[in-house]
């Protein structure tokens, strides 16, 4: 079978095409963008009109796929940890409904908070969902779980999440392929008042869900992703999830000396579990992200025998991404070359690209505030934007989560704190800040929205944003004033004149917008390059 150099990101994407795979839906994020870039530039899935979209967020990307899903076809949609969180409606109420066609929901996660906000551990969302959760290890396991996840999904008739971690979605290995699977016809479901969740119906798919947990455990159990092997030194288990397990073979050059239970698939599986327990009187739990298995092995009351060790207990760190050196230390093993295992290092803060047209909107947003007390406040937004808050602008006081610029603007307003302002990129304004705007002015809000529109989403690699042309007609259509939805152009000659429109959209007594319109000067360059090689 071929062979291909793949990222785990990119292994997740081939696996789901060569299974079939009919709709990819997402919204970009670090790290799970090269999912859904990679379908979008695959020959094969052109070949196979493979349906790719870049949604306007991740809660309209799972809607999406549950709708080809309902069609019988095999979907999924892709979304950084953060991004379950805007999605967990569909998500958690697709398990009630159930699926038709295979359903797929990739969750890439972000320990030590690379380009993140937190180190959310998506596994927490299978059991609100009541849903299996699949984890690779590594790049070709990656790719099978993709083809095994769909038999399951449309087995069970349930959505299955597939968790990656940073370092595994961003890392290459070789792949080996298999034959492709023709995508499934499209046919409606034999049963279609299931997906009609009213109370009645709501009750009863919820009861077969709960049902259906324990054939999720024997799944595990017999999963190939779950396998126990037996070692000759019993005084100490180790159960290792995903990335950690390669840490694990890694310490021990491929031969661990003790029993090792290694979790790729879950529910978890209690009879491999149990055999471990018998067996050792110590058990070590090496996983990225939470102490999501540590803590079930634990209980309540804590389990006193095997003595359980991990996160909780301090033989790894608590907060951060594991190394190859942290596990290494934890299981008494000489630490190799490379990041010693007490330290990360502390990369360089990032900057605004020279010449970012943000760099002279926030020159003429610190100048035109100048006028204004102490007490004005810009709240910003999720996007390459939020370096403003390093000098020499210094120009933001918050950055919470997407969407929250313009609701916590309008909650300071009605403080009494002012002026305030709200910085927000396109592509984070047709996500989650347009119901934010919607607000502002059914209370006539007196906040000033600027809008800064370089005209991709140009934080993950410069993907369509969806509110590309759209951003005059959106503001007005949810009730801004047309007198004050204004445009200013970012660049030195227009700062007097930036700096004029801003100031007079402070002073106005209600709801404005203000639109700083020049595209991105990176994804103009990677526009011109194809061009410029053709010519």
């Amino acid at each position: 079978m071929p062979t291909k150099l793949l990222l785990g990101d990119e292994a997740v994407a081939q696996g789901a095409i060569d299974a079939g795979l009919s709709g990819a839906y997402a919204y970009p994020g670090t790290p799970s963008t090269e999912i859904t870039e990679y379908v979008e530039k695959s020959p094969q899935a052109r070949e196979g009109l493979i349906r790719s979209f870049w949604s306007a967020n991740e809660k309209t990307a799972v809607e999406a796929a549950l709708g080809m899903s309902y069609a019988g076809k095999r979907a999924m949609a892709s979304m950084k940890h953060v991004g379950l969180n805007v999605a967990a409606d569909p998500f958690i109420n697709a398990a009630i409904t159930g699926t038709s066609g295979g359903l797929i929901v990739n969750a890439a996660d972000d320990p030590s908070m690379h380009s993140s906000q937190n180190e959310q551990d998506s596994r927490l969302y299978t059991e609100i969902a009541l849903v299996p959760c699949l984890e690779p290890s590594n790049q070709q396991e990656a790719y099978d779980m993709v083809s095994y996840a769909f038999d399951l999904s449309e087995r069970f008739r349930v959505p299955v999440l597939l968790r990656l971690v940073t370092r595994l979605a961003h890392s290459r290995a070789p792949v080996t392929l298999r034959t492709r699977r023709e995508q499934n016809r499209a046919r409606l479901p034999d049963d279609p008042e299931r997906f009609i969740i009213l109370p009645p119906t709501a009750r009863r798919q919820y009861a077969a869900l709960v049902a259906r947990q324990e054939d999720f455990v024997r799944e595990s159990e017999r999963s190939p992703f779950n396998h126990l092997a037996d070692g000759p030194d019993a005084s100490l288990g180790i159960v290792a999830s995903g990335i950690g397990a390669n840490y694990v073979l890694e310490a021990f050059a491929g031969e661990v000396p003790h029993p090792f239970l290694k979790i790729g698939q879950y529910p978890l599986p209690a009879l491999l579990v149990d055999r471990l327990f018998h067996r050792c009187e110590r058990i070590l739990v090496v996983e990225e992200g939470y102490p999501y298995i540590e803590a079930k092995l634990r209980g309540l009351p804590e389990r006193r025998s095997p003595q359980i060790l991990g996160r909780m207990s301090g033989e790894l760190p608590r907060t951060g991404e594991l190394t190859p050196a942290l596990v290494a230390r934890a299981l008494g093993r000489r630490a190799g070359a490379g990041i010693p295992p007490s330290s990360v290092p502390v990369p360089r803060p990032p900057s605004l690209c020279p010449g970012c047209p943000h760099a002279d909107t926030f020159r003429a947003l610190t100048e035109a505030l100048g006028t204004f007390p102490e007490t004005a406040r810009v709240f910003s937004d999720i996007g390459c934007y939020t370096l403003g808050a390093y000098p020499p602008f210094s120009a933001i006081h918050t950055c919470v989560e997407m969407g929250a610029s313009i609701t916590m603007a309008k909650g300071a307003a009605d403080a009494g704190i002012g002026p305030v302002v709200s910085v927000i990129g396109d592509s984070t304004f047709a996500h989650s800040g347009m119901t934010g705007l919607l607000d502002a002015v059914l209370d006539r809000s007196p906040i000033t929205v600027v809008i800064l529109d370089n005209l991709a989403v140009a934080m993950t690699g410069g993907q369509r944003s969806c509110a590309t042309g759209r951003l005059e007609a959106i503001c007005t259509g949810l009730g801004v004033e047309p007198a004050h939805v204004r445009e200013i152009v970012p660049v030195p000659k227009e700062h007097e004149k930036n700096v004029a429109v801003l100031r007079e959209e402070i002073r106005y007594a209600g709801p404005s917008v203000v639109i700083a319109r020049r595209e991105c000067l990176q994804t103009a360059r990677r526009a011109k390059r194809p061009a410029r090689e053709g010519a």
